[in-house]
């Protein structure tokens, strides 16, 4: 329909909007009233800030930490901190910086800055922005506490077995890092989510791929690499903690486990984790430049490419860091040679930067200071990364303070200083204020010489033979100098920082509608005027920098004279269009404030949390509560207008509820499926790793009749998911109940297949706590069955809905997402059965 419509001829149009208009837009995305609404609001603009604000407290208190790290390792034999102590302080301080800070902050700034960015209302599912968030705070600050009580893990950020087993690490620390990373794995998938779809279906008309902003362009890879990454954690950290509770030999040698199978899990998502950090900063990048030096981005498409191939390259080198582990020779010549080739592409964008600064006038701003100061310590860190890269000097920096060294040179200078530059730039988009440009130079060379003063040495101390990861060091070995500068240099950092927090908490004042506008005279589309509302109409866009090619555009999408220029369904509403041409396709209707985010992530905190205590009763309560809130949160969210279609300006009209592909819940749907299918791909990998090396000794399959049925139950499981939607709009008033039907035989044939499955292997004597193979076909099941008990969970939330009148043909989003969850269960379990008969060993 809006593919046959010439866009460009309707707007902006004429004349002034009726009385009103904008005041009811102000009254439909108002934030509530009285203390409570702080914790109900959902809005990015409250919720961004909330979130970067977080996750730069978890920088300041991983700072900390290193500062008292730099503290004891200034002397030698310094008893600063006791040894138990340190390695807790050294782990918290690597997990802080990267689950709760780096990962977060990125992810926060993509909840505020995407919606101005395209344009849009907001992102598509702002209670599970809200929902990130909280889930985030709460069990981030529980899991940060930890270090009050003696209860911090201590086998350091990566957790390798055996060290981090029963055997070795017998209480409790190691639990609360295996499950208390699981909620910040659930809040960072969440915000994936909230990203994809956000990016590829809420961006403003004609805003097509090849002109959406570099930032978006980063954050969509940066969602995608969460999406295939994460789950390679998710279940490292689910093997440890099984292995842990309930003794199932997965990273056990003596009884057929492999402690390197932990390596591989943790390192295919650790090594991109890199990257992960690194392309939003590099994506902030990209839109300060071009301000700074006044002048479009050189080589827009090129940096496009970059990005991709950079989230592309980066998931082979996660055996970069097992170069010592004795991986065959092809392995280790593979991944080299993929580890030098992740810096092709990233040369490429630091090229475009220089070149883009080079073709115009460069504004020597504070901003402008972090990002030239970002390039140069990125690069010294890509020169050192190359060099690690290479085998055979790997071998001998492997675990010495150059790797330190190397590492923080890449993660500063590739995320710290952008973000620091971010703040500087964008906050006057946010607040009355902006930040003060005499102090922040101050900042800034604070931070940069601070920067070179403690890491630069650490190479020298590496090469000298230091290694990484001790509390202490011997007199007399050349390191008392190198260590001494180092922490000089850290206190440096440190009281930058400190001038950055003055000046923070002197200048910045929030608000949604009189910020101190575009200082920086920046030509994209978050410069907008905006309200709680985002921009009171969303525009046309013809280029990449509107604001610089029109200078009436901002002033017509402030009259309204653009799409949506009111609250046309009288809720909060944003417009969804197509996912490369930005085609207008209908109005999704959103939901507003709710307790329901906040309480669900309460009891998601609770339930991980009361599980490493090992208050199980309670913690299942908890999660069984978490569920109910998040079932209440979405019964409201599935609103079916009465209007079934309406004018979104210049007569043009579109729906205002579609089912199918089409919509934006299919979409988020595909993409948690995406994750499951990582997660169970993960486990595949798990499972061919540990027979490859053990798989003689396994016990001989169930018989093929076995495999037969359950193979016939997931077949007809498939089927009947797949036949509810079309049974749903084709057989009149029945159909809402034959959906229920087949959705309802669908889980209870499929239950039967994995009680099948299940019951097969217990009859042939498998058990999981005897070996590996054992371990993991029950891991296999236990995830399987996890599935399956959502789906049918999810089959109960259909019947409901039925029963209330609230699913028909023309209001099927229910129908379709639970039959496209089921059916994804069946072909899982489909895989499943026939590959643990397929290599079963003798």
């Amino acid at each position: 329909m809006s593919g046959e419509i010439d866009l460009s001829q309707r707007f902006p149009t004429k004349g002034d909007r009726p009385q009103g208009e904008l005041e009811e837009l102000k009254r439909v995305w108002a934030k509530p009233k009285g203390w409570f609404g702080w914790f109900t609001v959902v809005n990015n603009n409250y919720i961004g800030l909330y979130y970067v604000g977080a996750a730069f407290l978890f920088f300041i208190l991983a700072g900390i930490l290193a500062l008292l790290m730099r503290t004891q390792l200034a002397l030698p034999m310094s008893g600063f901190l006791p040894q138990e102590t340190y390695n807790q302080v050294f782990t918290m301080h690597g997990t802080v910086m990267m689950f709760l800070f780096a990962v977060p902050a990125v992810e926060a700034l993509g909840v505020m800055l995407l919606p101005q960015m395209l344009a849009a209302r907001d992102l598509p599912f702002p209670r599970l922005s809200a929902y990130a968030f909280w889930a985030y705070l709460v069990g981030g600050l529980a899991f940060f506490c930890s270090i009050f009580f003696g209860l911090a893990p201590s086998g350091g950020w990566f957790m390798y077995p055996p060290l981090t087993s029963k055997a070795f690490s017998p209480g409790i620390n190691a639990d609360f890092w295996l499950l208390g990373i699981g909620f910040i794995e659930i809040s960072a998938i969440a915000g994936a989510i909230e990203i994809v779809v956000g990016v590829l279906k809420t961006r403003p008309p004609g805003m097509t791929l090849a002109r959406m902003p570099i930032f978006a362009w980063a954050m969509l890879a940066f969602a995608v690499m969460i999406i295939i990454g994460f789950p390679a954690i998710i279940l490292g950290t689910l093997l440890l903690e099984l292995e842990r509770a309930l003794n199932w030999p997965f990273f056990d040698p003596t009884r057929g486990g492999d402690p390197l199978l932990w390596q591989h899990l943790f390192w295919f998502f650790g090594h991109p984790e890199v990257y992960i950090i690194f392309l939003p900063a590099a994506g902030l990048m990209s839109m300060m430049i071009p301000t700074i030096a006044r002048t479009p981005l050189i080589g827009y498409r090129a940096v496009v490419l970059a990005l991709v191939a950079t989230a592309f390259i980066s998931f082979g080198v996660w055996a970069h860091h097992m170069f010592t582990t004795g991986l065959p020779t092809l392995s280790v010549s593979f991944f080299s040679a993929a580890s030098m080739a992740v810096s092709v592409p990233a040369g490429i964008q630091v090229f475009a930067w220089i070149a883009t600064l080079a073709a115009g006038r460069i504004r020597w701003s504070t901003p402008a200071l972090f990002c030239v100061g970002s390039v140069i310590i990125f690069v010294m860190g890509g020169l050192t990364g190359v060099m690690v890269a290479m085998v055979p000097f790997d071998w001998q920096a492997h675990d010495s303070y150059f790797i330190v060294a190397h590492l923080h040179y890449v993660l500063i200078g590739g995320m710290v200083f952008p973000l620091f530059a971010a703040f500087y730039y964008w906050i006057p988009m946010m607040s009355r204020r902006r930040l003060s440009e005499r102090l922040g130079r101050g900042v800034f060379w604070l931070m940069f010489t601070g920067m070179h003063v403690a890491f630069l040495p650490m190479h020298l101390t590496g090469l000298m033979g230091m290694p990484r990861r001790v509390y202490t060091y011997l007199p007399g070995r050349g390191w008392e100098l190198p260590n001494m500068i180092s922490t000089v240099g850290a206190f440096l950092i440190a009281l930058g920082v400190l001038v950055f927090i003055i000046d923070l908490i002197r200048s910045f004042r929030f608000t949604v509608d009189d910020d101190a506008g575009n200082v920086f005279e920046a030509g994209t589309l978050e410069w907008l005027p905006t309200d709680l509302y985002s921009t009171r109409s969303i525009p046309l866009v013809r280029s990449r920098y509107p604001l610089w090619d029109d200078p009436d555009f901002a002033r017509n999408v402030d009259a309204g004279r653009y799409f949506l220029p009111n609250t046309a369904t009288g809720r909060r509403e944003t417009l969804i269009t197509s996912p490369v041409e930005a085609r207008p396709q209908y109005i999704q209707t959103m939901p507003g404030p709710s307790p329901w985010p906040l309480f669900a992530a309460v009891f998601t905190a609770g339930f991980f949390l009361l599980l490493t205590v090992q208050a199980y009763w309670t913690g299942v309560i908890s999660g069984v509560l978490a569920v109910i809130c998040v079932l209440r949160w979405l019964w409201e969210t599935d609103w079916h207008p009465e209007i079934p279609s309406v004018d979104i300006g210049a007569g043009i009209k579109v729906p205002t509820y579609v089912t199918g592909p089409m919509g934006h819940g299919w979409w988020a749907m595909t993409v948690l499926l995406t994750v499951a299918g990582m997660v169970f791909l993960m486990a595949v990998f798990s499972y061919v790793f540990l027979w490859s090396g053990s798989g003689e000794g396994w016990t001989a399959p169930p018989g093929l009749p076995w495999l037969a049925g359950i193979e016939g139950a997931y077949a007809a499981t498939l089927g009947l998911a797949l036949a509810a939607p079309p049974l749903l709009r084709r057989t009149g008033r029945a159909g809402p109940g034959m959906a229920l039907l087949a959705i309802g035989l669908a889980a209870l044939i499929a239950l039967a297949g994995w009680t099948a499955d299940f019951g097969s292997w217990w009859i042939e004597g498998l058990r999981p706590h005897a070996s590996s193979q054992g371990a993991i076909i029950f891991a296999l099941l236990s995830w399987q069955g996890v599935m399956l008990a959502t789906g049918i969970m999810m089959a109960g939330y259909l019947a409901a809905r039925t029963l209330c009148g609230l699913v028909g043909a023309n209001r099927g989003s229910t129908v379709d997402l639970i039959s496209l969850f089921l059916a994804y269960v069946a072909g899982q379990g489909l895989i499943a059965a026939a590959l643990t008969r397929i290599f079963p060993g003798g």
